[in-house]
């Protein structure tokens, strides 16, 4: 074991400061000793992973006839532009399934060749990707 004694002579000298280096911040020197992650991306892996997506509704037959039916009568007041409220499948980029989202508003063009619908508000949803249309009355 060493004896405090023998350091008595340089005990007390001013700490060193370097002339070519600027003195590191309190902010900087206490972020050498923050926590990191020893596994970058990991959490957001799990968080992805926990993230639940719904499955695209089937539609039977009966179903589809009644949304042809509503689309078919869409086309006569189109030029109306009738307040139109959907349910439709949106797929997830990143993992199997999707959403189910709703959007209401007046439709503005149907575009049989591209099977969609085309409302006021730029928003063009894919007939095959409808689960359900409903013609909104003006209250």
């Amino acid at each position: 074991m060493t004896d405090v004694n023998e350091f008595e002579d340089i005990i007390d000298l001013p700490h060193h400061q370097s002339k070519k280096h600027p003195q590191m911040s309190n902010y900087d020197r206490a972020a050498q000793f923050m926590p990191f992650a020893a596994l970058k991306g990991y959490d957001d892996e799990v968080e992805e992973a926990a993230r639940i997506t719904s499955e695209k509704q089937e539609i039977d037959e009966s179903k589809i006839d009644e949304m042809n039916e509503t689309v078919r009568v869409l086309q006569e007041r189109i030029k109306s532009h009738p307040r139109v409220r959907v349910t439709y499948f949106v797929p997830d980029e990143k993992k199997a399934g999707g959403a189910n989202l709703q959007h209401e508003g007046q439709l503005r063009r149907i575009v049989e060749a591209e099977r969609s619908l085309i409302f006021s508000d730029g928003m063009e949803i894919a007939l095959d990707d409808i689960s359900q249309i409903e013609i909104r009355e003006d209250d």
